[in-house]
């Protein structure tokens, strides 16, 4: 059996990216390596992780597409469930995150808003399902 364990963001400062989601989502870190190139936030059964460009580059010789906030998003985002979408999204901006879609009720129900981090990656900040 194949289990989804964990998302890494590949980013320039792994301290900084971890320090920024701790202050905007309240996440904690659960480690990060002494060489500040590789980091985890507990986030529940699947763990969101940090590594370095430059650990990114040694495990990928061949290279890869850089996440830049100047740039647009990459066709992916991370969806962080909150019952406070509104206050969620308010904090992360104060944090340095910038809108990228202000939240609207979907025709199901759900809370949805748009973020991007400190990175450039995309943030779905969303109300629970059901």
């Amino acid at each position: 059996m194949v289990k989804f364990g964990y998302t890494i963001l590949y980013v320039p400062d792994v301290g900084a990216s971890i320090a920024f989601y701790e202050a905007a989502f309240g996440l904690q870190r659960k480690f990060v390596t002494p060489e500040n190139d590789y980091g985890e936030l507990l986030t529940g059964e699947t763990t969101l992780a940090f590594a370095s460009l430059a650990l990114a580059q040694s495990n990928l010789p061949d290279g890869f597409q850089a996440s830049t906030a100047s740039a647009l998003p990459f066709g992916i985002e991370l969806g962080l469930v909150t019952e406070d979408v509104a206050g969620t999204m308010a904090q992360a901006l104060a944090q340095g995150a910038t809108l990228a879609k202000a939240a609207a009720e979907k025709p199901w129900g759900q809370t949805v808003g748009y973020l991007r981090d400190l990175d450039g990656f995309l943030l779905e900040i969303c109300s629970p399902m059901g």
